[in-house]
């Protein structure tokens, strides 16, 4: 069982992101666990990340500019030796180059999982078999679109969990959940083998509590993004959430 797993069968974790390079990434990730984030999602930078909102762009470009590169975001995450799992966020054009080499490297610095936004399912099968050999978990993203089947086929590639966008467009914190959302997690529950993790818009505690009540997790990105970026202070942010 890997560390994701284990995580999911006993809790319903609360998912941290930041953009690994803007500002004092390793300050702000421990800060995020001494504040009791139970998995940290650490973002490596991409010139044109299609699925994220204005915060997260605006991250990756400052991120960009500092010179951080997905062999900086690997040194981050082995200097961290964080006490609670890891996955990477990215795109597929940041490691495709050496996508075997990478993946070994990242396991060596105590990455847990590994989730490509843009790399579809039908594209996946040698990624997700890498990650299986090298001993880290594949993550896949459903969305408000996704058919019941293609959730099924998403299950059936990853491990660890099934990350749900529950929102259509691209990530970013907003006022309030999906009026749809109870239904349609209920939906995304029943055909997935793994634990569904939602993600996509969270940005206070009621929002996080309520998809809490519904999913086996919760993920916050933009909203941390930008309290890190206002220099605010995460720890205490995290504890309320």
């Amino acid at each position: 069982m890997s560390r994701i797993e284990a995580l999911f069968a006993n809790k319903k974790p609360m998912i941290a992101y930041l953009t690994a390079g803007d500002g004092p990434t390793l300050y702000h990730l421990r800060a995020l666990i001494e504040g009791g984030a139970d998995l940290l999602e650490v973002g490596i930078p991409f010139s044109d990340p299609v699925a994220d909102g204005p915060t997260i762009q605006k991250a990756m470009d400052r991120s960009l500019q500092a010179g951080t590169t997905p062999e900086t975001v690997l040194e981050l995450v082995a200097e961290l030796k964080s006490p609670v799992p890891v996955i990477l966020f990215t795109y597929f054009n940041p490691i495709q180059r050496d996508l075997k080499g990478f993946l070994e490297k990242a396991k060596l610095a105590g990455v847990d999982g590994v989730l490509v936004v843009d790399l579809p399912l039908e594209e996946a099968a040698e990624y997700a078999s890498l990650c299986r050999r090298v001993g880290l978990d594949p993550i896949f993203v459903a969305a408000p679109s996704t058919p019941v089947e293609r959730i099924e086929l998403l299950s059936r590639a990853g491990k660890g969990f099934l990350y749900y966008a529950c929102r259509k467009g691209t990530t970013g914190a907003r006022n309030e959940l999906p009026d749809d959302l109870a239904a349609r997690i209920e939906e995304v529950k029943k055909a997935s083998r793994l634990p569904v993790a939602v993600g996509f818009g969270i940005a206070d505690s009621r929002s996080a509590k309520a998809v809490l009540e519904i999913a086996d997790g919760c993920v916050v990105g933009s909203y941390l993004v930008q309290a890190a970026f206002e220099g605010k202070n995460l720890t205490q942010i995290m504890k309320a959430l």
